[in-house]
C-alpha cells in the first residue's frame, strides 16, 4: 500500500492504491467476515445442530484472525468489527438456543451501526475516517481541511443509511424462511455493501479531486510475483 507524501509547499500528492489491489483486499474481506462463515453456519445447521454451527463460525474467526497475526498481516479495523458482530452473533443463538437470533442479532447489530456513523457524523468525529485507512494510508494534515471532514461526514451518514436499509432487507427476507435470512445476510448484504463502498469511493473521489492543494493519482499495478 503506497502512502501519501508532502511536497515542501505543504502540497498534498494521495497515491490511491491500484484498482485490482483494492478489490482483492474487498474480495479476501468479504469473504472472510460474510461468505464463509454463512456457508460455514448453513452447512453445519442442516447436517448436525445449532451448537456445532455457532463454534464453528466462533472458530472461523478466530482461525482468520490468528492467521493474520501469524503471519504478521494487518488486521483491519472492518475485520476486527465484522468478527465482533460474527462473535456477538454466534453467541447470542447458542444463549438463546436459536438459529433465527444469529440472523436476527446481525439486524439489531445494523441498526446500532447505523447509530454510530449517524451518530460519529453529528458530533464532527465521523468514524468513517478511521475505517478509510484500512484501505489509504492519509496524512493528518488531510483531516484539519473543512472540505475533507465534510466528505468523511457524508460518507458516514451514507454508510449509515445503507446498515439502515441492509437491515431492513435481512428483517425482510427473515420472515420469509431461515434459509432466506442467511442468503441475504452472507450474500446479499455483501454485495449491497460493495455498492455502499463504491458510491461512498465515488463521492470522496469527486470531492477531493476539486481540492486546489490535493492532488489524487492512481498507483502503479502491483508487479507480479
Amino acid at each position: 500500500m503506497h502512502h501519501p507524501t508532502l511536497t515542501s509547499d505543504r502540497h498534498l500528492v494521495i497515491e490511491i492504491p491500484h484498482l485490482r489491489a483494492t478489490a482483492s483486499r474487498a474480495v479476501v474481506l468479504a469473504l472472510e467476515t460474510a461468505v464463509v462463515p454463512t456457508v460455514l453456519f448453513m452447512l453445519l445447521l442442516n447436517f448436525t445442530s445449532l451448537v456445532p454451527a455457532a463454534a464453528g463460525v466462533l472458530g472461523w474467526s478466530a482461525f482468520v484472525i490468528g492467521l493474520r497475526r501469524m503471519l504478521r498481516r494487518d488486521v483491519p479495523h472492518t475485520l476486527l468489527l465484522a468478527s465482533g458482530m460474527l462473535v456477538s452473533s454466534a453467541v447470542f443463538a447458542l444463549i438463546t438456543s436459536s438459529a433465527a437470533v444469529y440472523v436476527l442479532q446481525p439486524v439489531v447489530g445494523s441498526l446500532l451501526m447505523f447509530l454510530l456513523f449517524v451518530g460519529s457524523a453529528v458530533i464532527g468525529r465521523p468514524i468513517t475516517a478511521r475505517l478509510a485507512r484500512d484501505f489509504i494510508h492519509l496524512p493528518a494534515e488531510l483531516f484539519a481541511h473543512r472540505t475533507v471532514r465534510r466528505v468523511f461526514v457524508n460518507v458516514a451518514l451514507m454508510w449509515g443509511g445503507s446498515r439502515l436499509i441492509d437491515a431492513a432487507m435481512t428483517y425482510g427476507f427473515l420472515q420469509w424462511s431461515l434459509d432466506a435470512g442467511l442468503l441475504s445476510r452472507g450474500v446479499l448484504s455483501g454485495l449491497f455493501t460493495a455498492l455502499t463502498i463504491a458510491a461512498c469511493a465515488g463521492h470522496g473521489w469527486r470531492r477531493l479531486r476539486g481540492l486546489p492543494d490535493v492532488t489524487l493519482r492512481m498507483a502503479r499495478p502491483p508487479e507480479p510475483a
